[in-house]
């Protein structure tokens, strides 16, 4: 694989049908920090990611990436600019800046577009202190300076800005999402 990882690679030209969640998944590779999506058996989607710094886990306060079968259970974000900056799932009406980082250097950046997880594994991911969704994971955009390919999160999924729109507009909400320890 040339260059894999340096950018988004695209395998596979999508079809102009509109995807079906059942047409769709998206495997995480926790160790190999890795994201693809295939439709209806193909690869449409490979990036490098970064996931949680504290490595895998379920626990709710943890910082750890779960594991698991999800779906992804909302899209937030449509329509808004690169950059937009999200607090509680909500547009701020900021753009992230470097000036921005500077008044804000604690704040960890959820921008451009939100792929909320829920997890499909009751007492492993699923309810309790194990609910991914109550957990507010999720796989969306970072500053672009965010190192990719290491795990450096609060548990959610880091992307590349440009890549969560093109996932986000590739996806149905409800495609389900594995993450693994590969």
């Amino acid at each position: 694989m040339e260059n894999y990882g340096a950018s988004l690679r695209r395998t596979q030209t999508v079809e102009k049908k509109p995807a079906c969640a059942a047409d769709c998944l998206i495997r995480i590779g926790l160790h190999s920090q890795t994201l693809r999506a295939w439709q209806r058996g193909q690869l449409i989607f490979d990036t490098l990611i970064s996931t949680g710094a504290k490595g895998p886990g379920e626990q709710n306060g943890s910082g750890c990436t779960p594991r698991g079968r999800h779906i992804i259970r909302a899209k937030i974000g449509a329509g808004c600019p690169v950059g937009t900056v999200f607090v509680g799932r909500r547009p701020t009406g900021e753009i992230f800046t470097p000036e921005l980082r500077e008044l804000y250097p604690r704040r960890d950046w959820i921008l451009t577009r939100i792929l909320w997880l829920s997890g499909c594994e009751p007492g492993y991911n699923r309810l309790g202190d194990v609910d991914t969704m109550r957990r507010y994971i999720y796989i969306h955009g970072t500053p672009d300076d965010v190192l990719m390919g290491t795990p450096g999160s609060h548990g959610c999924v880091r992307m590349r800005n440009a890549e969560i729109i093109q996932l986000f507009d590739l996806i149905p909400a409800g495609t389900p999402v594995e993450l693994v320890e590969d």
